[in-house]
């Protein structure tokens, strides 16, 4: 079956930055076909090649690729806001009690089903997601995940030391929970894998040493991880790993910095350990909101840019302080500001679609709405909020683009499809 859907048409496929032009059709056609996209472009240029398609009109609306949110935490959707505290005492005030209650599997579905929804809901279509140490985490996110037919990417928690009773596993469990996560999941729907360590910290020797050996021993999966984060943690890191060049090291002597590695933070990094990961292939993830909430620091987008490295936007929830990569941008923008970059709208949507889906391995199937790709997008509204159509009425699209980054959330988001298919509508339209 043969779909439409008509509206300006918004694509940044390749870093603006690189002189490489973006996708744009003020009136355009997007076609799909079981769930995959045919052709892209012009309205007038398509729309005799396709006149047996239903069309979906949707006047004064943009379409753009569905966000990829590169890191966050599903279990800790019921502590957003949690006051007070930095990144270790946080963890212990309000994070782990929260973690220990996925042992109960109703409770594990229940936000399973909220945060899908809720991701969704601010027009995200893929993300890598943080599970718990409870194998019955993994089933929850992945099953509410197939029902939705959305792209999610995830895996058992890793973490035998460093952590209360009822969320630690051992370097047996740890092993043994995770292959058979990978074989029962592996191949379904729209799923991956990630070997999930929790952070160098609260694993020991042994443990990094087996989730090096998994993610040698399945070049499907991911490698998803916390590095350089906060002074305190980066601190302790040092204290424990003596011999270690520095933070980035202290995985890579395990086999865990690799092409399939995705690191959020990468806060407090040098110009050398920046260096490595872009020899080693490996991703980070800018998580904006978190890291003004917890006070961990300032990512420096343009070094590591300028190095090389592969760059998506976390959410990371819940220390990130809202689902919306929309929002997320806009803090994004502040905090190049503070390092004296203004980040341009167009890459920063660059960053949020194809930027998060080459950090997840998927870059050939989500992100720029090409032909061939799966037809997972957002629409939205430029007049969501009676602020922002006077902002953006008369606006071109630089300055519509940046005012929705700015002043835009989930109410902006009028739509969202998963392959082709509706996911979201707002309530208000």
């Amino acid at each position: 079956m043969i779909e439409a859907f008509r509206a300006e048409i918004l694509a940044v496929p390749d870093d603006p930055r690189s002189g490489a032009p973006i996708v744009h059709h003020a009136d355009g056609l997007l076609v799909v076909e079981n769930g995959i996209v045919v052709a892209v472009g012009d309205h007038a240029d398509l729309a005799g090649r396709f006149a047996e398609a239903g069309v979906t009109h949707f006047p004064g609306k943009t379409i753009v690729p569905g966000f990829v949110d590169a890191h966050v935490h599903y279990p800790q959707t019921e502590r957003i806001a949690a006051h007070g505290a930095q990144l270790l005492d946080w963890l212990d005030r309000h994070i782990f009690p929260a973690e220990t209650a996925f042992a109960d599997r109703d409770h594990a579905d229940a936000i399973a089903g909220f945060f899908l929804d809720e991701l969704l809901r601010n027009g995200t279509t893929s993300a890598l997601v943080y599970a718990t140490v409870h194998p019955e985490s993994v089933d929850a996110l992945f099953e509410a995940a197939l029902t939705r037919d959305m792209r999610i990417v995830s895996g058992k928690v890793l973490m035998d030391q460093g952590a209360p009773d009822g969320l630690r596993d051992t370097v047996e469990t740890g092993r043994a929970d995770s292959e058979a996560l990978i074989a029962k999941w592996r191949g379904r729907g729209r799923l991956r894998y990630a070997v999930t360590p929790r952070f160098a910290l609260t694993s020991t020797d042994a443990q990094l040493v087996s989730a090096g050996e998994m993610v040698a021993a399945h070049p499907d999966v991911l490698m998803h991880t916390h590095l350089a984060e906060n002074l305190g943690e980066v601190a302790a890191v040092a204290a424990r790993f003596t011999t270690a060049k520095d933070y980035l090291d202290a995985y890579d002597r395990f086999g865990l910095v690799g092409d399939r590695s995705v690191f959020a933070h990468c806060i407090q990094m040098d110009d050398d350990a920046f260096a490595r990961m872009v020899a080693k292939g490996a991703h980070a993830a800018f998580c904006p909101t978190s890291n003004l909430f917890l006070g961990s620091g300032l990512f420096d987008l343009e070094k590591a840019c300028a190095h090389g490295v592969g760059v998506g936007i976390g959410t990371d929830i819940g220390a990130g302080t809202s689902f919306s990569l929309l929002h997320t941008l806009g803090e994004a923008y502040k905090v190049c500001q503070m390092r004296g970059v203004s980040l341009d709208p167009f890459r920063a949507l660059h960053l949020a679609t194809v930027g998060g889906a080459r950090a997840l391995g998927i870059a050939d199937r989500v992100g720029a709405l090409k032909v061939g790709q799966e037809a997972d997008f957002a629409v939205l509204d430029p007049c969501a909020t009676p602020l922002l159509a006077r902002r953006t009425a008369g606006a071109d699209l630089h300055d519509r683009l940046f005012a929705l980054q700015i002043l835009g959330d989930d109410r902006a988001v009028a739509f969202t499809y998963l392959a082709g298919k509706l996911a979201h509508q707002r309530d208000r339209i």
